[in-house]
């Protein structure tokens, strides 16, 4: 199924989709306040773009020098083409060290190498540490958001999720007492792993250490215990210098969450005496990214932003995306990786721009979806039916004359008879109608009411009062 199939299947339960849009939107809302509140919002914004672009213009030499900084540190640097040898390269370092249980704070990247069912086929008891990670691995379902795990799980049910799998008060739902139970629970499982494994933020080349963000300290307690950490990620978190981090941090967790600052900012430079510290860096089709027009889009510092103010996204719910990572920025990512299966994901965008007026690193979204619609077009992937439909369209906005006459039949026939032909199911106009509610059509067109009234001012420049005068 692809996306408008799955989209429809959410909004199918009205209650559901109206409280996932509303969350999000006061997610949008406290971005928005915190935003406002610092002057130079704007400034920090574009250097993050600057050294950014930077960064992508010598990220070789910059992961170059960061393996070398993180070597002299202590640290062990695997390189993975892809997403099996990602998989590969983590599971021998947990069987060279005899690891059975492994916790995990939120990764994007392993999500996006599917490193846990790997990882459980060979044996490996993985939990996932973030609250919210714990309930969709619990429910065995994917994130559904990459900052909110679980926005699209009710309280109720994360009540049962846990009676059925903690052992909670059947029929709880305060979230006070299902989040005691969940610490009790995380806390047997932090204290019985044998190996913890991050995902990063941010990598600095000038110091070879790696910055993990969290909000639940589920990270630190996760490579805490344990002798040997595994930290994960895509070559595009590197970052050139320490002093970089103090502009990201700053747009990261008001962009994410709406705070000034994620409740921990945790920085690894080396392993802790007596441990290992393993970093895994990921290509899997980041290098063909790179190298294409889309590259803006490695820019991104997953802080989930796009997704809470995107329409489209806060309506039809991130597992309709089927992919990692969801909403705008997945819908450039996902079909560059994987173009066949997920052809139809930047045409779920509505080039409202919204997106890329909230991106804290300024990477031009709904530009880079607009020509991705074209890129996948060259590849033969574009449904015969769309193409016929922009064709039609394309003709009919060529010829002003035509235009007129459509647009004057159009309204006619709204006016005749609405449902029967915007809510039809035996019509194209009916699919895309069902979902939208269409403002009573008007009697005359801009151009007509336009005309009218340059008449009526001319004829009023006319009358003797004014020539008079």
């Amino acid at each position: 199924m692809g996306h408008p199939a799955l989209a429809e299947a959410f909004t199918a339960n009205e209650t559901r989709a109206q409280w996932h849009d509303k969350a999000l939107w006061f997610v949008r809302q406290k971005r928005d306040r915190m935003a406002s509140s610092v002057p130079e919002w704007e400034e920090l914004r574009e250097t993050a773009s600057a050294i950014k672009k930077h960064t992508q213009s010598l990220l070789a030499d910059y992961l170059q020098e960061f393996e070398k900084n993180a070597i002299a540190n202590g640290a062990v640097v695997h390189w993975a083409a892809d997403a099996e040898e990602h998989n590969r390269i983590v599971l021998s370092i947990l069987q060279q060290n005899s690891v059975q249980r492994l916790v995990k704070s939120k990764s994007m990247l392993t999500e996006e190498c599917h490193l846990n069912p790997w990882l459980e086929q060979h044996g490996i008891q993985v939990v996932d540490t973030d609250l919210g990670e714990r309930i969709v691995q619990l429910r065995e379902e994917p994130p559904s958001h990459i900052v909110l795990p679980a926005i699209h799980i009710r309280k109720e049910e994360v009540g049962e999720c846990f009676h059925e799998h903690l052992g909670t008060e059947k029929g709880a739902s305060d979230p006070a007492y299902l989040t005691e139970a969940a610490r009790q629970h995380l806390r047997d499982c932090f204290v019985k792993a044998e190996a913890g494994l991050t995902g990063v933020n941010f990598a600095v080349a000038e110091t070879g250490g790696i910055v993990i963000c969290t909000n639940e300290g589920n990270a630190d307690l996760g490579v805490g215990v344990p002798a040997v950490h595994i930290a994960c990620m895509g070559m595009e978190k590197i970052i050139p210098r320490a002093e970089d981090l103090s502009v990201f941090l700053r747009l990261l967790a008001r962009s994410a969450t709406g705070q000034p600052v994620t409740t921990y900012s945790s920085h690894f430079h080396g392993p802790k005496a007596g441990g290992q510290l393993h970093i895994v860096i990921v290509d899997n089709g980041r290098s063909d990214i790179l190298q294409s027009e889309f590259r803006r889009s490695l820019d991104c510092i997953r802080c989930g932003a796009c997704m809470n103010t995107c329409p489209v996204y806060r309506r039809s719910g991130g597992h309709s995306y089927q992919s990692t990572v969801p909403g705008p920025i997945g819908s450039i990512l996902t079909p560059l990786q994987t173009p066949e299966k997920h052809s139809t994901l930047p045409f779920a965008c509505s080039l409202c721009g919204s997106c890329s007026d909230v991106c804290p690193v300024r990477i031009p979204l709904h530009q880079q979806l607009f020509s991705l619609r074209e890129h996948l077009d060259r590849k033969k992937l574009l449904e015969s039916g769309k193409k016929m439909q922009m064709k039609l369209l394309s003709t009919v906005f060529s010829k002003p004359w035509l235009y007129q006459f459509v647009g004057k039949v159009a309204r006619k026939a709204l006016r005749w008879s609405p449902r029967a032909l915007v809510y039809s199911r035996l019509t194209p106009a009916g699919i895309w109608g069902r979902s939208r509610e269409l403002p009573d059509p008007p009697k005359k067109s801009f151009r007509e009411l336009y005309t009218d009234r340059a008449k009526n001012h001319a004829e009023t420049k006319q009358t003797p009062e004014s020539a008079g005068s």
